[in-house]
């Protein structure tokens, strides 16, 4: 078979790990006999540098023209200063709306060899965990109205939060769907006491849930909800929320896996075309130096093979060569202990190519 793929590489730590799941994506093509094309399009704050927008028209058509999507990350210091409507993070929210991405999904589990590394105490995380978080990717308070006025006080800012029944039976579905491939159970995560919002997301969560009798379905307040991924984490296998809180709980949940450079994640819409990305940022104070962690994106290429491609046994190939580099003690800085050796970016990747 062969597939298609965008390389939108980015900006800081962007293009080495991209080009580290390249090679991995490569090695994976040769043991399978699959071919992959990759051709790279600019977005970010490389973008802005080098056209003054951060998604330029032909990066999106691309994109559109292709089978899927991978990218590294946007965004430094050196644009920080720009007006919101230019800064590198647009280029994010643009492709996501151009490719019609409305769900995210991050998966996060413990590696057994990198328990040590969890910051929560080891009675607390002696079953482990492994939870997937559905996440709502293109409504909410990000795409809500926003605007700046005079207010009671003087000059006040306003974002809006809103979401519709389509929008939230959508996400819904996804969330039952992929709770049936793993443990059958779903925690909705909303702010029902205060949010009219959350109340409507509450109501359509439930309506939704009759179509799946095999899976059981809670609701969690979102602050109660973050207070149970560090009490007991083991408790979570499919979170479903709004963009805003799953913005945050994943973020969450990647810190207790030991480094939020291991976690992956993928944009899916209704067809097989997905954005797959790491959930870290650009780093661009190790950019350049080796240092960079590419586990998170050589396993959201994985996600890739599995979720855009149907090549699931694919994708287990490259999770089976991560755990066995992990198992073999192979780290990079951030899961790094005392004493233990400390591979580079490149090291690392080499380290899962030679155990594919």
């Amino acid at each position: 078979m062969e597939y298609n793929i965008a390389l939108v590489k980015g900006d800081g730590i962007g293009p080495e790990i991209v080009d580290g799941a390249v090679t991995v994506l490569e090695k994976v093509g040769e043991k399978f006999g699959h071919t992959f094309h990759f051709t790279s399009y600019l977005a970010g704050g490389c973008a802005i540098d080098a056209t003054g927008v951060p998604l330029p028209p032909e990066t999106v058509e691309g994109c559109l023209a292709s089978d899927s999507v991978l990218l590294g990350a946007v965004g430094g210091p050196k644009w920080d200063t720009l007006p919101g409507d230019i800064r590198p993070e647009k280029a994010l929210l643009g492709l996501r709306a151009k490719l019609g991405l409305y769900t995210n999904l991050r998966p996060a589990r413990l590696y057994p060899a990198l328990a040590g590394k969890c910051p929560l105490r080891a009675e607390t995380v002696a079953e482990g965990f492994d939870l997937l978080m559905v996440r709502e990717l293109t409504g909410g308070i990000y795409f809500g109205d926003r605007g700046r006025r005079d207010g009671k006080y003087g000059p006040e800012a306003y974002d809006t939060e809103a979401y519709s029944v389509m929008e939230i039976e959508r996400i819904a579905h996804v969330a039952f769907s992929a709770a049936r491939k793993r443990n059958h159970k779903v925690i909705s995560v909303d702010k029902a006491n205060v949010l009219e919002t959350s109340r409507l997301w509450r109501e359509t969560v439930h309506r939704v849930a009759e179509q799946y009798p095999d899976v059981t379905v809670q609701d969690m307040l979102v602050d109660n909800a973050a207070m149970q991924l560090v009490r007991w984490p083991a408790q979570f296998d499919v979170i479903v929320t709004t963009n805003m809180f799953g913005d945050i709980l994943s973020d969450e949940a990647s810190q207790i896996t030991g480094s939020i450079g291991l976690l992956p994640s993928a944009s899916l819409g209704d067809g097989t075309r997905g954005l797959y990305e790491p959930i870290h940022g650009s780093a661009p104070d190790i950019a350049g130096t080796g240092k960079a962690n590419p586990i998170a994106t050589i396993l959201s290429a994985a996600m890739m093979l599995r979720y855009s491609f149907d090549l699931p046994e694919e994708a287990a190939c490259i999770e089976a060569a991560v755990d066995k580099a992990l198992d073999d003690g192979c780290r990079t800085a951030d899961i790094a202990a005392p004493g233990d050796g400390i591979l580079n970016c490149a090291g690392m990747v080499q380290a899962i190519l030679d155990r594919i």
